[in-house]
């Protein structure tokens, strides 16, 4: 089997090949790291930093509430989290058939970590590349089990970080903290949660790293569904390369340094074309601009490109995909959009009580029995106050609580009686209930009709 024709990650034989790239310096790879900072405080920052009295990002399945930038949802707003998931969903779609997989390369928190956190910790240790594959072809001595001791140790510690940081997710980083000072026997399921992310962090990021991009991510083998002749994409210029050779001896402008594949977090040969395991991590680009530089050539050897540009024709930015990916994601968007702008901060709705009649005849008056149950979706407690409007003026209304104060995220049932004279039932009466969050003034109002005719 010729090696164009298997993994980067693999040898001849088929059993797998540790990947140790190389350091490479550039714009594109200051432009990641900068990307990478800002995307581990948020990652990791997340669910630490309050806001509005909560954490800035918090699923609290347990108790069936969501705090996410300063607001609050409960389980009724679910369908909220279906439209962001998918305006995600329809973002990726747009974004891989414009720019190939820079998800992958730039904000998957799989690439974030392992290259933002993780290999700079085992570069500290095991140092450069070449010292790296040396030291793991060398026999166990006491200068290899101190680094690996080292950096095995770092990465447990930078592991369980990570994992606290992600079961606060759930909990909430008051809670966590008080959990881990009362100790795992009174919190066994926090205790597991956390256990099992520290778990799957280290076999992640110590070993099966760019395995999981390559075997088990799905989003790569999409690639090919996503992309077309215009997507835009890491490349290698063929026409300009080829045929490739040894500096003074190739009549392309490729010298064959291989640089490309010793930078490659995959292990993959970018000149081969585009292939299911590039991240567009764009460390080829800084590497082969760099090599050019050293030769007196002109950079972009490998650049973005799609495929009809290296084939020397125009690209179209506008194609039936990206128009029908755009439009879905401009609908989700829209709807997302004006869901949250119509939100109010509480919900508020009218029953009439299960197990009792309707209404009640008395003499002369008809009688009404409502429930009106209210929940506060504010991120603190919030005052509420409920009127009834509309009726007739010899009505009598009782409301069992005409203001109320209610705490973040817990409802309270009011019992209301609304009784009419029958003389005044001559014409259907139409009431409304107005809920008013008297903090935020913000109102609902609810139909009511009256029964009894």
């Amino acid at each position: 089997m010729s090696a164009a024709n298997i993994l980067g990650s693999m040898k001849q034989d088929g059993s797998r090949l540790m990947i140790h790239p190389a350091d490479v310096k550039g714009k594109w790879t200051r432009a990641r790291r900068i990307v990478f900072a800002l995307l581990i405080g948020v990652y990791v920052l997340g669910p630490l930093i309050p806001v509005g009295g909560h954490p800035m990002i918090q699923l609290d399945v347990e108790h069936r509430r969501f705090f996410l930038f300063g607001s609050t949802f409960n389980s009724q707003d679910f369908w909220m989290v279906l439209l962001l998931a998918l305006s995600f969903v329809f973002s990726l779609l747009l974004v891989t058939a414009q720019r190939g997989r820079v998800w992958c390369g730039w904000a998957c928190p799989q690439t974030v970590f392992l290259e933002g956190v993780y290999r700079p910790i085992e570069r500290l240790f095991d140092g450069p590349r070449e010292r790296r594959i040396r030291l793991a072809q060398e026999p166990m001595s006491l200068d290899k089990f101190a680094r690996r001791a080292g950096k095995l140790f770092t990465f447990l510690v930078v592991s369980a970080l990570i994992a606290h940081t992600a079961t606060a997710l759930f909990v909430g980083p008051r809670e966590l903290v008080a959990m881990i000072s009362e100790g795992p026997r009174a919190h066994l399921e926090a205790f597991g949660l956390t256990l099992g992310f520290t778990t799957v962090l280290m076999f992640n990021f110590t070993w099966f790293r760019e395995q999981f991009c390559v075997v088990l991510c799905p989003y790569g083998r999409l690639q090919s569904v996503l992309h077309d002749r215009h997507s835009v994409t890491v490349a290698y210029r063929d026409a300009r390369g080829e045929p490739r050779g040894k500096l003074g001896v190739a009549k392309g402008d490729c010298i064959d340094c291989k640089r490309c594949i010793a930078v490659c977090p995959t292990g993959i040969d970018i000149r081969n074309g585009l292939q299911m395991e590039c991240l567009a991590c764009t460390q080829c680009i800084d590497a082969c601009d760099e090599m050019m530089d050293k030769v007196k050539k002109p950079r972009g050897l490998i650049t973005f490109a799609s495929q009809h540009e290296l084939a020397g024709q125009p690209r179209k930015s506008v194609r039936p995909r990206v128009v029908i990916y755009a439009a879905l994601l401009v609908v989700v968007l829209g709807t997302l959009g004006v869901s949250l702008a119509t939100r109010t901060p509480f919900e508020a709705n009218v029953f009439r009580p299960r197990g009792a009649m309707p209404f009640v005849i008395d003499g002369d008056v008809v009688r009404n029995p409502l429930d009106v149950h209210v929940f506060n979706k504010n991120p603190g407690p919030a005052p509420f106050s409920l009127v009834v409007e509309g009726a007739p003026s010899s009505e009598t209304i009782i409301i069992g609580t005409p203001t109320l104060e209610l705490a973040s995220l817990t409802d309270a049932h009011v019992p209301v009686s609304i009784s009419i004279p029958r003389s005044a039932l001559t014409v259907p009466v139409e009431l409304q209930l107005r809920v008013t969050d008297t903090t935020n003034g913000v109102s609902k109002t609810l139909p009511l009709r009256f029964l009894g005719r």
